[in-house]
């Protein structure tokens, strides 16, 4: 199924990976219960660059970090690598804007979320104090 018609990774399935590496990280860092956290990131804009083409059964790995980090929003940047690459297959983000799981109205990305996104940025913002 990974595979398209051309015999390579059809460019949802670089969606899916890519959502599966940012929701992934999010529950492993236990900033994310999928079923039952009070806030909740939506996508509102995603992107793909392609450099190479991938298919299965390529091992893919993905890399991850945070581009920016605004009051309630976050830039996620994920690179797709086929098998031993050094360079990116796939260079893809998704921007999730933090919202009330009820009412889906945007709210301020809390601290300990702040914290851990900081740690994934190549140039954390300095501290404000």
């Amino acid at each position: 199924m990974d595979n398209d018609i051309y015999g390579h990774l059809n460019n949802v399935v670089h969606y899916a990976l890519f959502d599966t590496a940012v929701n992934g990280w999010l529950i492993d860092a236990g900033l994310l219960n999928p079923a039952t956290s009070p806030t909740i990131g939506l996508v509102v804009e995603s992107g793909c660059r392609y450099a190479a083409e991938m298919g299965y059964p390529d091992q893919v790995t993905a890399g991850l970090r945070v581009g920016a980090l605004g009051r309630s929003s976050v830039r996620f940047e994920i690179g797709l690598f086929r098998n031993d690459a050094q360079s990116a297959a796939a260079e893809g983000f998704f921007i999730h804007v933090h919202v009330d799981r009820a009412t889906r109205r945007p709210v301020e990305i809390g601290s300990a979320a702040r914290a851990a996104f900081s740690g994934l940025m190549l140039d954390p913002p300095a501290p404000k104090g």
